[in-house]
């Protein structure tokens, strides 16, 4: 299958290179263009952060890397070949997991049967249909593994409806965990959070660096300075500033043209 051999591909990436690029990734809706000529890297061990005002194109350049719309035009380069167009499901059996802005999980379901549900997608058996789900070993392992990572590991059992807000946030990470992606979309994760559930999520988010990629698009700046090591901001669909941190901080286009001046950005 073609999933596996771009896997096995990505896995046998040397280090330090980007395992995830776009190269003038662009998607029209009409007149609009929505991104436009858009090209980043994300790196294992990195988390790349995307900001700028609403309707900057951020959420769409999501989409586009998982799937969930085709591009106009460009490439997405992932394990040695072009994802662009590829539907969502396909692109999630190769390692790339997401989130989105409104949580999205199974609320009458437990932590475990979310997770359970999620690892399946990733190895399914359409052949052994009418066995018990519980019976395989292989798949509660990675929900298991999953929920830990993710620090749910006491809400096995809590159905989902019940959790807080931040811990759903946190159980939709954790089935993003347990299809074992190398590549991860975090779309706006502490959206809705107070401090103490911010706070938490910023040390997932930082621990999950480790052994993934990571693209974080977040409104929350003083999470963003905490975790990212490399920025991107986007205006109007387009890439206005891309590189450290503080180099982005420090741009006067982008204190322009997003963050109301040098106020913002230092205060």
């Amino acid at each position: 299958m073609a999933e596996r051999d771009s896997a096995a591909a990505v896995a046998a990436a040397p280090g330090g290179g980007a395992i995830l690029s776009t190269v003038g990734l662009t998607r029209r809706f009409g007149g609009l263009l929505a991104v436009n000529d858009v090209s980043i890297d994300l790196r294992v061990g990195e988390v790349h952060a995307v900001i700028g005002p609403n309707g900057a194109g951020k959420t769409t350049l999501t989409n586009l890397l998982s799937g969930d719309l085709a591009p106009s035009a460009g490439e997405i380069r992932y394990g040695g070949g072009n994802l662009a167009g590829l539907p969502s499901h396909r692109i999630s059996r190769m390692g790339i997991g997401r989130s989105y802005q409104k949580t999205n999980i199974f609320l009458p379901f437990t932590v475990f049967e979310n997770c359970r549900l999620a690892a399946q997608s990733r190895a399914p058996h359409a052949w052994r249909v009418f066995h018990r789900a519980g019976s395989f070993a292989d798949i509660n392992r990675q929900a298991e593994e999953a929920m830990a990572a993710a620090g749910l590991a006491g809400r096995r059992e809590r159905v989902a409806a019940t959790l807080s807000h931040g811990e759903q946030r946190q159980l939709e990470i954790a089935m993003c965990l347990a299809t074992r992606p190398r590549v991860l979309l975090l779309d706006e994760p502490l959206a809705g959070m107070g401090p103490h559930e911010s706070a938490s999520m910023v040390e997932l988010i930082k621990k999950l660096t480790a052994g993934h990629a990571i693209m974080l698009i977040e409104h929350d700046m003083d999470a963003v300075f905490a975790v990212a090591q490399r920025l991107t901001v986007m205006v109007n669909g387009e890439v206005i500033e891309s590189g450290a941190p503080e180099d982005v901080r420090n741009s006067p286009a982008v204190q322009l043209a997003y963050l109301g001046g040098e106020d913002s950005l230092h205060g």
